[in-house]
């Protein structure tokens, strides 16, 4: 096992790793920027490295800085957590090669997964549900390409293969239609990329952001340790999360976690990781696959009561899965909120001074946060401050013992979000459980109408 680990990291996660090496015996080595001088866990840490002023591509992002804060405190792993460099493959291999461990995957497995054509490629092959759409770029046969989109079938969506960021992509929902908005989108994409080269998937109206939690060590052992619902979401950003998700059946469960778990044997993966799917009429479908610990783990750990990030430490030092598929038993229910610094409805950024805080507790309350009375929210970082962690037997208990956590939960002197988690909480539809990713989108604008 590791005497000394590295954290490569800042915030909430930075304290959330610490924590488990010092469950298990380990030094912690902290780096930090200049902004992050009086963070809770570099004043808990065996030793603190400054490596750099407050922007994340001065300090958290310098790689040299990174290794050689390592090599002057003798650290023998680095933990990467999750954002930053966490997948990065380049990273990955000067860590490697300046004689680190990294914990995390090996740095070609990063690289697979980091590029969309290639996962899905590897997916397609390990028998993992992918989007159905056309194989590569479509022909310009009009007659092959509508014979492509009735195999699909509609609605179906047409995407430039250079595009990016919402832009390149129309939607087409009859055959009529289709021909149409084929040339178009290659018109567009042609000016917009430099690359007129379009290919079709199914679009789906309505889906679920549902993830498997894997963990796998380099001995050909995986395991899934069951599914996360993460449908509730702004800007593709997560705000609420939950495990198990409402409404999936033992056996789907089984039939998608098993895919996954085979996957990862496929590829020869090694530590945590997520495979992110779109969940629609009862189907699965993959999106993308983090090779990282999530934002959300908490809630798996809840419900399974394996600590993911002492899992990937083990499995970085060399040791076999401690965990066969048979020991992982799911019980109860857990929820996460993520707690922001900004405006609860414009989510415009609140840095600054926490002048009091009190955080809730109670049965089945946990609190992801590296904030203190006095601490100041630095303005260059993302605005996250914590996570509120929610169990109960049932989900209904988790959702009235977070609902309890948050009217408990005071921070003053910074704006935060707890007053839309509260509006949330109380949501009929998000109640009833299994809201698509558009939900929250959709009631925010709705919201935004009733006020003009």
């Amino acid at each position: 096992m590791f005497e000394k680990i590295l954290i490569a990291n800042r915030g909430e996660i930075a304290l959330r790793i610490q924590r488990a090496c010092r469950e298990m015996g380990i030094k912690t080595v902290v780096v930090h920027s200049e902004a992050d001088r009086e963070a809770k866990y570099v004043k808990l840490a065996d030793e603190s490295v400054c490596i750099g002023p407050a922007p994340s591509a001065k300090s958290y992002l310098n790689v040299p800085a990174l290794i050689a804060a390592a090599e002057v405190t003798d650290a023998q792993a680095i933990h990467p957590g999750y954002g930053f460099l966490s997948e990065n493959a380049d990273f990955a291999e000067r860590v490697e090669q300046s004689g680190f461990v990294f914990i995390g995957p090996r740095p070609d497995t990063i690289r697979l997964m980091g590029d969309k054509v290639s996962a899905k490629n590897a997916m397609i092959e390990a028998g993992v549900p992918c989007v159905p759409g056309s194989e590569g770029a479509l022909p310009d046969d009009p007659v092959e390409i509508a014979k492509i989109a009735k195999k699909i079938g509609y609605p179906v969506i047409i995407k430039a293969a250079g595009g990016g960021g919402g832009r390149g992509m129309r939607v087409v929902h009859t055959e009529g239609a289709l021909i149409n908005s084929v040339q178009m989108t290659r018109t567009e994409a042609g000016a917009a990329f430099g690359n007129p080269t379009v290919y079709m998937e199914k679009f789906l109206e309505h889906p679920r952001h549902i993830e498997i939690q894997i963990l796998a060590d380099e001995y050909s052992n995986a395991i899934y340790l069951g599914e996360r619902d993460c449908s509730m979401q702004r800007r593709h950003q997560k705000v609420i999360e939950e495990a198990p998700a409402p409404g999936i059946t033992e056996k789907q469960r089984q039939k998608i976690g098993e895919a996954c778990a085979e996957a990862c044997r496929r590829i020869g993966y090694r530590g945590a990781g997520t495979f992110e799917f779109l969940f629609e009429n009862g189907e699965f479908y993959f999106i993308e696959m983090n090779t990282r610990v999530q934002v959300e783990h908490p809630v798996t750990e809840m419900i399974t009561g394996v600590d993911i990030v002492q899992e990937q430490i083990r499995i970085a030092a060399g040791e076999k899965l401690r965990y066969k598929q048979k020991d992982i038993v799911i019980a109860g229910h857990a929820m996460e909120c993520r707690i922001n610094a900004e405006d609860p409805f414009t989510f415009v950024p609140s840095p600054g001074k926490i002048e009091s805080y009190h955080p809730a507790g109670g049965p089945g309350i946990r609190i992801d946060s590296h904030i203190y009375q006095g601490y100041t929210v630095p303005p260059h970082y993302d605005s996250m401050v914590g996570k509120l962690i929610a169990y109960g037997d049932t989900r209904e208990q988790a959702m009235a013992r977070m609902r309890v956590a948050l009217s408990e939960m005071a921070i003053s002197g910074i704006k935060t979000n707890i007053p839309l988690h509260q509006e949330l909480f109380m949501d009929a539809a998000f109640q009833r459980g299994g809201t698509s990713i558009h939900y929250l989108e959709h009631r925010l604008s709705e919201k935004k109408k009733g006020e003009h």
